[in-house]
């Protein structure tokens, strides 16, 4: 298959992972807090909209009290310590009234807390931090898929059948070699090459936990709203694991 037909096959996939990769840069060219905010905002709302039916959590205010708690994020400096107190205020509700359920806070786990370490992230590293994290990720994916098709035989494991092991390792080896050159605009080299590594890692078990949502709810994507991609959650999976153990190490280790 040769170049224009694999594009006009993949058309709307190509279009939207353009139009996608548009928006990120030009908000990160404005590197901007409250537009920062905002777009991650936008993408929030809808993720967690879409976490609540995987989840099989029909309670419409929900999303009024994530808005809510994203609205906060944006005044309260530490972003990622609303998620512990959004837990301890649920589960002092929980106590107060019987009829609620754990399965309702579920969507602030998931996506909440991966979003506001990525916000966090932002206020603390700035927006190199962003890059680097989108570029270890993305590598990732990439390596994954041409390693894995091209000399990919082993399973990874029964939530996707499509990975390989060759495909994860070579996914892992190609992030963290170019997350390490990214990284050195905030910390040096082995370090870099440290959380590059974990945070490729990570990604794997983020995309393969949101495949073992939609396993359960017995959906292929988590959405429509993008063209050729499917949900929200499809294109954000890996990075909500992966922004919570960058910011982790980071602290840990700067």
């Amino acid at each position: 298959m040769g170049f224009f037909e694999a594009f006009m096959s993949n058309k709307q996939r190509v279009v939207t992972g353009f139009a996608l990769l548009g928006a990120l840069l030009v908000v990160g060219f404005i590197d901007n807090f409250f537009v920062m905010w905002a777009f991650l905002g936008v993408v929030y709302v809808v993720a967690f909209s879409e976490a609540q039916k995987l989840f099989g959590v029909d309670n419409g205010s929900l999303i009024l009290y994530a808005i809510a708690l994203w609205c906060v994020a944006g005044i309260y400096p530490y972003g990622d310590d609303l998620f512990v107190l959004a837990g301890v205020g649920y589960a002092g509700a929980i106590a107060f009234n019987k009829e609620l359920k754990w399965d309702s806070f579920f969507p602030f786990i998931y996506p909440t807390a991966g979003m506001l370490f990525i916000l966090t992230m932002y206020q603390e590293y700035g927006v190199m931090s962003l890059l680097w994290l989108l570029i270890v990720v993305a590598m990732t994916d990439v390596g994954a898929y041409t390693v894995g098709k091209n000399i990919g035989k082993t399973p990874f494991c029964e939530t996707s059948p499509n990975k390989t092991m060759e495909g994860v390792v070579g996914g892992i080896v190609v992030a963290t070699i170019s997350g390490a050159f990214v990284g050195l605009s905030i910390v040096d080299f082995s370090v870099a090459f440290l959380v590059s590594a974990f945070v490729a890692i990570s990604s794997i078990f983020g995309d393969l936990f949101e495949s073992s949502l939609k396993r359960k709810a017995e959906v292929k994507d988590s959405g429509n709203i993008l063209p050729g991609h499917g949900g929200v959650l499809d294109r954000i999976d890996g990075y909500l694991f992966a922004g919570v153990v960058m910011l982790v190490l980071l602290r840990g280790l700067v």
